[in-house]
């Protein structure tokens, strides 16, 4: 076989045989294949599609490029939980805790953050002493002591993706589903899940902005986990104002902690029992959704739930009672007020926008070898429909620089909406499907 003899037959809309894919991702591990080649290959791939089992031997070449692991027999316990990310999305920091206290495993593989949206490993690592580079005898041993372990992607855990997302990155192909669907899957199945669930984020502040392109994505997402074997349903969650309260690594973590112990939005609660209860039906625990979410709470109300995030972060060398302490975590200097200039009802938010505001105040990168500052960010006290009057506090900025923060207090205006009437408040569950 010949490279360019593929790359052409792609470009002309031909598809590609098992052979001829695990060929030139194998050769391009091995680096007979240069990154010009397989760029050219990405990008027939983005103009021509693939079709479902061109995927499927895409992903499961790139899953086949580095190590797997494999957990016990019977694997059905073992499940995760995957969100194309948002704004304030810290609901993986709770929901593997919670469900590992209710006796499935969460082997989870979570990554940094992604242009304007936060990443669960800059938020974990604001914990104090917390390791996030796990080797896989390490994560492999904390699933099965612990429960659930969130770590980061080794450089064997699917290797092709890696180098292919790199590529993505800089040649304009990395809306294509095919290749999102194969990276997404290769790095989670790598991990060992046998059940999968998607949480595929859909508004303003998310990467999908409409119904039909979330719905498009979780479709080609649950046929795909299908086809290789695997158990998988979708929610499509909305992502048109930031999830709970808090945007900014360390003011989610504990917001994270606070919601264990009982207190939360209810925004972020739905969406987590939601997302909870799927997978519990999914590892056999429960038999149906109100089952499991009648689990999902006496977990939270008996502390169990936060018990398992104390040991989930002791076993990865984090000091949960330093998130405690102000000598041990770092605080943000200045907290500056963002108020409402005038009465009426929250309208809209500029997620997006919001953000990006959050890398500004330095909580996010701008290139990829920039530091976080964790302590900064925003509290929000509102949401869309809630009625506000002049003066009231909307939301806290969190910030290192007193002047940084009163321009951005500035910004929040154009991006946080107040209009005379009530709006129609966003649905939590936008679609469920698989």
């Amino acid at each position: 076989m010949k490279a360019v003899e593929i790359i052409a037959r792609k470009r002309d809309g031909i598809s590609l045989s098992k052979s001829e894919i695990d060929f030139f991702l194998n050769s391009y591990i091995k680096g007979s294949i240069k990154d010009y080649q397989m760029s050219s290959l990405l990008m027939a791939v983005y103009l021509n599609g693939m079709s479902d089992d061109e995927t499927v031997w895409l992903t499961e070449a790139m899953v086949d490029s580095g190590d797997k692991i494999v957990f016990p027999i019977p694997d059905d316990i073992y499940v995760d939980k995957h969100s194309t990310g948002g704004v304030g999305d810290k609901v993986s920091l709770i929901l593997a805790p919670l469900v590992a206290s209710c006796g499935a495993r969460v082997p989870m593989l979570s990554g940094r953050g992604l242009g304007h949206t936060g990443g669960t490993l800059d938020k974990l690592e604001s914990i104090p002493g917390f390791r996030t580079d796990l080797t896989l005898d390490e994560f492999r041993i904390g699933v099965e002591k612990i429960g659930c372990v969130i770590t980061g992607q080794t450089e064997n855990i699917a290797p092709a993706d890696r180098l292919m997302y790199a590529l993505r990155d800089v040649t304009a192909t990395v809306e294509s589903i095919p290749l999102i669907c194969g990276s997404i899957l290769s790095k989670k199945f790598a991990a060992g899940p046998r059940g999968l669930v998607f949480d595929v984020k859909c508004g303003n502040g998310a990467f999908m902005k409409d119904i039909e392109s979330a719905g498009n994505l979780s479709r080609n997402l649950i046929r795909i986990s299908k086809l290789m074997g695997r158990n998988v349903r979708a929610l499509i969650t909305d992502m048109n104002q930031p999830l709970g309260s808090a945007a900014g690594n360390l003011l989610e973590v504990l917001e994270c902690i606070e919601f264990l112990r009982g207190f939360w939005q209810d925004d972020l609660y739905n969406v987590t029992m939601e997302l909870g209860a799927e997978m519990l039906t999914l590892a056999g625990i429960e038999s149906g959704r109100q089952q499991a979410i009648r689990l999902l709470k006496s977990k939270l109300e008996d502390g169990s739930a936060l018990r398992k995030f104390q040991e989930m972060v002791e076993y990865q060398n984090g000091d949960f009672s330093g998130l405690f302490d102000r000598g041990k975590t770092p605080r943000a200097r200045y907290i500056v007020d963002h108020k409402a200039n005038q009465d009426g009802y929250l309208q809209r938010y500029s997620t997006y926008e919001v953000g990006r505001l959050v890398i500004e105040l330095g909580g996010g990168r701008m290139t990829k070898e920039d530091l976080i500052d964790p302590a900064v960010g925003f509290k929000f006290y509102k949401k869309i429909g809630d009625e506000v009057s002049v003066g009231e506090i909307i939301a806290e900025i969190y910030a290192r620089d007193k002047g940084l923060a009163n321009d951005i207090d500035k910004k929040l205006y154009r991006y946080i909406e107040i209009g005379e009437d009530r709006p129609n408040i966003p649905e939590f569950i936008k679609e469920r499907l698989g």
